[in-house]
């Protein structure tokens, strides 16, 4: 690293926080993470042993390119780390005819020229059986898309972070941030730390963040079950792909990748809000589960229909679902990037490659004017 090279702190070494870490420190630059507990603990909104990659995103078309970049990213992480983080499985939209879930991956193939296919009902059945759907129901299948594997990549992204010379302070929470025009201070049980720069990476504890900076960022809790499978390999990474189904049930489901478990996520039964991750219950209201049985029991009948295991996470959320990303007026030599709205993890090595790029330059090549945190600043929104 050179003299000139700004030292950056970075508060919250999860998703977005590992991933930083690691692009900063492959440039040379002295950075530092700071986290209340470690990399790839269980609290974050990544957890839950799977995560979803897909190109074909009903969250918009001005996705396409960053989940481009990412998946270029997520082998780099493989490669110099040796691990396997991301297994195509192929993945599906499955939607009523007109649902806008299903004209949005239509319009990012269209446009990006995506591999995929269109099933009807008949053609998904015959090729997956396990994954019934129904007769008004089209299916929409992205042939990039794949399962990740969430606390091992953070976990990798942080080691290799430290192997080239990044320095992660773990079970040390930040307690105080003091940003000015020469650098910023920040307090925590170890003592002050003096840096250049911060990026503030806080997840699903953003809530002091957004009361301080007037961000309309909320927390929510998100309950993942995991449900036996009735007959052995059903639903294996080698035959079964990851399921977005829209529409008055809607959820997401993985293969089994432990080879005995199917992964549910139910969307269709509001995320109750909380404080922040400290807050997640890992017992689940009856009304979900009621809800989960029935879904699962409808669109899954090759498992069984009470749940084995039950996992609590959590995330920020934005109005709007987009992410906030970039510079906080008031807040100087500060970087924030947050409220990723619980489908961030996909993005996550292309998202360190933008913090470093922010933090460090102040501006990035990649197009992410839909992430600006101006957009709420004449609002007047703030969470609450």
């Amino acid at each position: 690293m050179t003299s000139t090279s700004p030292t950056i702190a970075v508060v919250g070494t999860g998703t977005v926080g590992a991933m930083a870490l690691w692009q900063l420190a492959r440039r040379g630059i002295a950075a530092v993470g700071f986290d209340a507990y470690a990399p790839g603990h269980d609290r974050g909104g990544y957890g839950g042993q799977t995560r979803i990659f897909r190109t074909a995103y009903r969250e918009g078309a001005e996705y396409v390119p960053l989940l481009r970049r990412a998946l270029e990213g997520w082998r780099t992480l493989e490669t110099e780390t040796g691990s396997t983080l991301l297994t195509r499985t192929g993945g599906l939209t499955i939607a009523p005819e007109g649902h806008p879930d299903l004209d949005m991956v239509r319009t990012c193939a269209a446009a990006f020229d995506l591999p995929h296919e269109e099933l009807s009902p008949t053609e998904s059945m015959e090729r997956f059986p396990q994954l019934p759907v129904e007769p008004d129901e089209t299916v929409f299948l992205d042939r990039t898309a794949g399962v990740l594997r969430p606390e091992k990549s953070v976990i990798a992204a942080a080691t290799r972070a430290e192997s080239l010379g990044a320095t992660v302070h773990r079970y040390c929470p930040v307690q105080g941030i003091e940003a000015d025009d020469h650098g910023v201070r920040l307090r925590t049980p170890e003592g002050q730390h003096r840096f250049d720069r911060v990026l503030l990476t806080p997840g699903p504890w953003a809530t002091e963040l957004a009361q301080s900076a007037a961000l309309p960022l909320e927390v929510h809790q998100i309950t993942t079950m995991w449900f036996q499978q009735r007959r052995p390999g059903e639903f294996g990474l080698e035959r079964t792909p990851i399921v977005l189904r829209s529409g008055p049930t809607a959820y997401t489901s993985f293969p089994a990748v432990d080879g005995d478990t199917v992964k549910v996520s139910l969307h269709s039964v509001p995320r109750p809000r909380i404080p922040s991750a400290e807050h997640i219950t890992r017992n689940p209201a009856p009304e979900l589960v009621a809800a989960m049985r029935e879904a699962v029991t409808r669109f899954l009948p090759g498992v069984h229909p009470d749940p084995v295991r039950v996992g609590g996470y959590a995330d920020s959320f934005t109005p709007d679902g987009h992410a906030i990303a970039g510079h906080l007026p008031g807040l100087p030599n500060t970087t924030v990037l947050t409220g990723f709205s619980g489908h961030g993890f996909k993005m996550a090595p292309v998202l360190g490659e933008i913090a470093a790029d922010l933090v460090v330059d102040g501006t990035t090549d990649h197009t992410i004017t839909h992430l600006d945190p101006a957009r709420y600043a004449t609002t007047g929104e703030v969470a609450g």
